[in-house]
């Protein structure tokens, strides 16, 4: 292995970090979780305690690795939870699945669902629903939609309520198991088979799950934001942090950097309890592209009143059963610390976690700016980097007390 410097870094060397990081008593359980596995690779397992949602007090659990996150976090906890905390609305929690065909009739044949297919179609995955119908759940509706500007090309839309599952493989089995019967239905039916065989493409889920939606909220009177202004009038940081929403909801350059600060949060909480990140990143990022143009998935209201206001919706679909949540040891143990919580109160945990590192970045660029705290948290992290010692590092900590960080400054640093 080659390192940056360009010396060679021996076999032995290699395979001694890989042994490193290996679980001495757990890893065949980590080598199952995917393939060719030669090791794990850890990530920091932290907490922000103080997290006031729905009137429920939460230590929420957070896996990232980015400096000042937790931090963040934690301190917007900590002033929300005295100003009512953070409120929740569940719109829906329906996840959905496609199957894709091309067939070259008329569109019109569509208009409502074909007679006898949905029965067909629902009656193809009774071993498969049974039980989650017994939970609650099962296949809620579906519908045949045209795939616009293509022509013979359609979507069998069908909805799915999980209960307390992600539900990707339960969605993704009903959808295999109805394509058989899909095809067999239009090449038997005559008003159907007059117009040529149906060919199926593909089943599969959309991560896209805009009937799974979660909001949510905070607010305050503006004279309470003083602990986060920075000196300012309270009123005049209220004004200022929701310009800089505004821009958010207006400017794609920066709305991609603020989804990202919600990500921050709402990521570290989805990771913490074994929940798939990228399925919640990609959801996010094409609602906040929703209307045609990408924008802030938060926004920020000052009401007549003297209130400040925010709040943050995004679709949200994960689970406290099944897959890795309570496989993995430590996601077990994060859903645990939560009090177990269902499915719609982890969807409220998430977002409310998102919401919080949002209103502290905010809070900071209009203020003090972002590096002042981000370098600070990221001084230990530097001067690792550069080999300090432990005198160094103490010497670094205290002269960078009142001073703002930067690598060519600790560098200076380290060289007097």
């Amino acid at each position: 292995m080659r390192e940056r410097s360009g010396s060679i870094r021996s076999q032995i060397d290699f395979a001694e970090i890989l042994k490193t990081f290996r679980h001495p008593d757990r890893q065949e359980l980590f080598d199952d979780f995917s393939e060719n596995t030669l090791s794990n690779f850890y990530l920091p397992f932290g907490v922000a305690p103080n997290f006031k949602i729905d009137d429920n007090m939460y230590v929420v659990p957070m896996v990232v690795e980015e400096s000042s996150v937790v931090a963040a976090a934690s301190r917007a906890a900590s002033f929300w939870a005295k100003n009512g905390g953070f409120k929740t609305t569940i719109h829906n929690t329906l996840k959905k699945g496609h199957i894709w065909f091309k067939w070259d009739g008329p569109k019109s044949f569509f208009a409502n669902m074909p007679e006898g297919l949905e029965e067909k179609l629902r009656e193809a995955v009774v071993p498969l629903t049974a039980n989650m119908e017994k939970r609650g759940g099962g296949v809620r509706a579906m519908e045949i939609i045209p795939l616009e500007g293509e022509y013979g090309l359609f979507q069998l839309h069908i909805s799915f309520e999980t209960v307390n599952s992600m539900g990707a493989n339960f969605i993704n089995s009903c959808l295999e198991e109805m394509k058989e019967p899909l095809k067999e239905f239009f090449n038997i039916n005559k008003d159907f088979k007059q117009y040529g065989e149906t060919e199926i493409i593909m089943a599969i889920l959309s991560n896209y799950t805009t009937e799974c939606l979660v909001t949510s909220t905070v607010e305050c009177p503006i004279e309470a934001l003083s602990p986060f202004s920075a000196g300012m009038e309270p009123a005049g940081f209220a004004q200022k942090f929701k310009r800089a929403v505004d821009i958010a909801l207006s400017d794609t350059s920066r709305a991609v950097t603020h989804n990202k600060g919600i990500f921050n949060g709402t990521d570290a909480v989805v990771i913490a309890t074994g929940n798939d990140f990228r399925a919640a990143e990609a959801a996010g990022h094409a609602w906040a592209a929703k209307d045609g143009k990408y924008r802030s998935l938060s926004s920020c209201e000052i009401t007549e009143k003297g209130t400040f206001k925010m709040d943050l919706t995004l679709p949200l679909a994960l689970g406290t059963v099944g897959g890795l949540t309570r496989l993995h040891p430590m996601a077990a143990l994060a859903l645990e610390m939560l009090g177990n919580p269902s499915a719609d109160e982890l969807m409220g945990i998430a977002a409310a976690a998102g919401l919080a590192n949002n209103f502290s970045a905010v809070a900071s660029l209009v203020t003090t700016g972002i590096q002042k705290g981000h370098m600070k948290l990221h001084l230990s992290n530097l001067l690792k980097s550069l080999n300090a010692t432990e005198e160094e590092q103490k010497a670094a900590m205290d002269h960078f007390k009142n001073e703002t960080v930067s690598a060519l400054k600790v560098k200076e640093f380290l060289k007097r």
